[in-house]
């Protein structure tokens, strides 16, 4: 069992108790996450700007949970994407632990509101005009707390639930997107079946060949997809699995739609114009 030591009383221009207990309620409410020691929570949202003495800001709170949250994503990503190098997994977890996504998540659940500041800050006005840096500050002083209060595990669940909407959206929409990975992690937990790609045709001489692939889940076949390489062409095909199956949004028409309004105009040729009826 871990040992949570008290965090030292903050020598900053604090809220009467009753504000403060109001403000640890409705904070607890919005991390969905209910404080042992809210001292630590008060340090947490207290800013360098309004702080006597800057160690009892939140700045060393902030120092610390950039690190859990880097352990923390780094290990979900490596979960969850057994196919990236380490180049692809670099590249997207710093997308994730950005300033600017950090900030965006604290101003969507409100924290950034609640951030005791000095006179040279903006007021509690609102999270939008509040500096980005203050906001991620704020979601990584938070962090800390909860992993300093709660552990580890703790601190895990708070991350990935507000982070792993960002995992997938900046993997689904970055060029370093793995779609075979993303395929796989999609068809083994939601299809329980794991991704087939079938080799429907190359052409071409050797030095210049093109390739069509296709995916096969369990027995249902996805629209296919050309080339230069057999691996561009599978990763092309990946790519129309997942917007097929509606992981991923498209705005143009999949090369089976396609085909299907070609079949289905081709019969209406076929069948000529409807016959005229006698009056």
């Amino acid at each position: 069992m871990e040992a949570h030591a008290p965090s030292q009383t903050p020598a900053a221009i604090s809220p009467p108790p009753s504000a403060l207990e109001e403000l640890a309620v409705q904070c607890e409410a919005m991390l969905e996450y209910r404080f042992r020691d809210h001292e630590l929570l008060k340090e947490a949202l207290t800013h360098a700007s309004i702080a006597d003495d800057r160690r009892f800001s939140n700045e060393r709170l902030e120092f610390l949970g950039d690190s859990v949250l880097g352990l923390v994503i780094c290990h979900r990503l490596f979960e969850i994407f057994p196919e990236y190098l380490e180049g692809d997994l670099t590249k997207l977890k710093s997308a994730v632990v950005s300033r600017n996504t950090c900030a965006e998540v604290a101003n969507a659940m409100g924290l950034t509101e609640l951030i005791f500041v000095g006179k040279g800050m903006t007021g509690r006005s609102g999270s939008a005009a509040r500096p980005s840096s203050l906001a991620a500050g704020a979601l990584e002083s938070i962090i800390a707390a909860i992993y300093i209060d709660g552990g580890l595990e703790a601190a895990r669940a708070f991350i990935l639930r507000h982070m792993d909407v960002y995992i997938h959206r900046f993997a689904a929409t970055t060029h370093q997107q793995n779609y075979k990975s993303l395929l796989q992690q999609h068809a083994q937990k939601a299809l329980a079946a794991t991704p087939v790609y079938e080799l429907l045709d190359e052409k071409g001489p050797d030095h210049s060949k093109v390739f069509e692939v296709r995916v096969l889940i369990n027995t249902r076949a996805f629209g296919s997809a050309w080339g230069n390489a057999k691996k561009q062409a599978e990763q092309k095909a990946a790519q129309i699995a997942l917007e097929e199956l509606g992981v991923l949004a498209r705005e143009e028409k999949l090369p089976s739609e396609v085909v299907a309004e070609a079949a289905e105009e081709n019969r209406d040729d076929a069948a000529g114009p409807p016959l005229a009826t006698e009056g």
